[in-house]
């Protein structure tokens, strides 16, 4: 029987690291029926001179709410993805009581950097309380990607304790209520619990999100489930209430894959090297903990509006959830100005180091002719701080002026090193989130343009098997991210010689207004089908296909 299509005169890469080889690959109904010579389909699609491959898998991505208003999930639709992993960080949005919302809300405004007014305006929130029934909006709606999701930490803090999730430890009775809600969400289709430690992780008034305010016990009662049902994945920053040397004795204790965001390197700092090490020698011992690596120097275009890479430091810290006017006389204010260089002059400050030299200007209304320069030049020519020069022009564009730091992960010789290493996941994409400020959704066609073409760090089938194979095992996707027959019909086509992840762009096409970056032309990605539909072809989006949403919930 002929099938719907064939993907003719490719060179598959089938995911599992084998060697390329030449091959028509074949499609019937959602599933992959025929890989070989002399195939014949209804619809042929041409890949001469292209790699045909599986579906990529984006295992760090915050689409929590996005998925309700742009169930396309873009941009990572664009560039190859398949499927995608949402709920890092302990973000979830479910469970959720309806007296809760706000406080989740902003929440998620401060750490993710999602527009309050957006979530309020683009997520149904009437349609779900507990994460199952938060799995069944989506699937009722419909999605063009494959989605899984994690059950967070913080979501079921909120939802257990209320306010108080931010203040104090839970009390017995509380833990119980916590680790049923856990449990409840896996038996309802969650991919696995995750969780955050991290010192950057700053919500509601600048106080710790409510993961922080846990502990290591608590994580380990949380985790119950996921060990109990001998199934799902446990994402975790580590550090704080969550020491890294603590993760290898909780992976031996809950007996699940552990994976952790993120092992990004600091050009002069080689502490990865160290963390591999400590790494390679636990999976020697069958501890199975996967440090998440990323091909993208983590670069931020921040406003003071919301100054994610400055909140953790104490005097940007109080001015969160402050009104447009009283951030602005702060900002006015000699004596607060003199306090926050303190906190973030040449070598001070705590949290993420804030490092000037990196800082340039991105967008500025007001003042276009700074566009690109880097603010201690500016600095330099109006003796005064590069702090100054930053409160002064964002003051002069109402705080539109958005400026461009190279936060970590700025060291490309760690980077390549870093990136064909087994015991390793490629992640910390981030898709979703800090949707004003970055947009590395398109960390697949930049992998596999400047990191395999360009830098030849490992080959193409190696990198095809990080982007698809890999996390599957890791996930348990068995029937996604090699291509064989019988297997789901996840399948992209690229051109190797010329993929690239093409140019970022601002748009306002969010609900109320949202702005986001976002990466819509990618180079050199050809074809996308998810579950047999084309989403993607000749190198446009399909729209049959979006509207189709052929996506389908993965429940663990």
């Amino acid at each position: 029987m002929d099938a719907d299509i064939v993907i003719r005169g490719g060179t598959l890469i089938d995911g599992t690291g084998a060697p390329g080889r030449p091959a028509d690959v074949a499609v019937r109904g959602d599933r992959i029926v025929g890989v070989g010579d002399g195939l014949s389909g209804t619809t042929e699609l041409d890949a001469s001179g292209q790699v045909v491959a599986p579906g990529f898998i984006d295992i760090h991505t915050h689409y929590d709410a996005q998925v309700f208003w742009d169930p396309r999930l873009t941009p990572s639709s664009f560039h190859g993805v398949t499927t995608v992993i949402a709920g890092n960080c302990g973000f979830s949005i479910a469970p959720i009581r309806a007296d809760g919302v706000e406080l989740l809300a902003r929440t998620l405004q401060h750490v993710e950097d999602m527009s309050f007014d957006t979530l309020a305006a683009g997520v149904p929130w009437a349609e779900f309380e507990t994460f199952p029934q938060y799995l069944d909006a989506i699937e009722r709606r419909g999605v063009a990607l494959n989605y899984g999701c994690y059950v967070g930490h913080t979501a079921v803090r909120l939802y257990v304790m209320g306010p108080d999730a931010y203040e104090r430890p839970a009390n017995d009775s509380e833990l119980a209520a916590m680790q049923q809600v856990v449990a409840e969400a896996m038996a309802g289709g969650a991919a696995g619990f995750a969780s955050s430690a991290s010192p950057t992780h700053n919500g509601d008034h600048g106080r710790p999100v409510p993961s922080r305010v846990s502990g290591i016990d608590e994580l380990r009662v949380l985790l119950q489930p996921l060990r109990d049902a001998n199934r799902g994945v446990i994402a975790l920053l580590p550090g704080g209430v969550i020491p890294l040397p603590e993760v290898n004795a909780l992976q031996r204790e809950i007996g699940r894959p552990i994976t952790w965001t993120a092992l990004l390197t600091v050009q002069g700092y080689p502490w990865h090297e160290k963390v591999i090490a400590d790494n390679d020698a636990a999976r020697a011992e069958g501890i199975e903990v996967w440090p998440q690596v990323s091909c993208r120097p983590l670069v931020f275009q921040m406003n003071l509006a919301e100054p994610f890479t400055l909140n953790t430091r104490p005097s940007f810290a109080s001015l969160m959830d402050t009104s447009f006017e009283e951030r602005t006389a702060a900002y006015r204010d000699p004596a607060w100005r003199a306090k926050a260089w303190e906190d973030v002059g040449l070598g001070g400050g705590g949290g993420l180091p804030f490092n000037w030299t990196s800082v340039s200007i991105a967008e500025s209304p007001s003042s276009p002719d700074l566009v690109g320069r880097p603010i201690l030049d500016i600095a330099a020519e109006r003796g005064v701080t590069p702090l100054d020069v930053m409160l002064d022009l964002s003051l002069e564009d109402d705080l539109k002026t958005r400026f461009t730091s190279v936060v970590a992960n700025n060291d490309p010789e760690a980077i390549a090193w870093l990136l064909p290493r087994d015991n390793v996941l490629l992640g910390l994409a981030d898709s979703g989130a800090h949707v004003s400020q970055l947009c590395d959704a398109c960390f697949a066609t930049d992998l596999l343009g400047t990191w395999v073409r360009e830098r030849e760090v490992m080959p193409i089938e190696r990198a095809v098997h990080k982007l698809t194979g890999e996390p599957a095992g890791v996930y348990g996707l068995s029937d996604r991210g090699t291509v064989a027959v019988g297997k789901a019909a996840d399948l992209c086509v690229f051109d190797p010689a010329t993929v690239a992840p093409g140019p970022l762009r601002r748009l306002r096409d969010f609900p109320a207004d949202g702005e986001r970056l976002t990466a819509d032309a990618p180079v050199g990605m050809t074809h996308t089908l998810v579950n047999g539909v084309p989403i993607r072809l000749d190198g446009q989006a399909a729209e049959d296909g979006l509207e189709a949403c052929p996506g389908m919930m993965l429940r663990n």
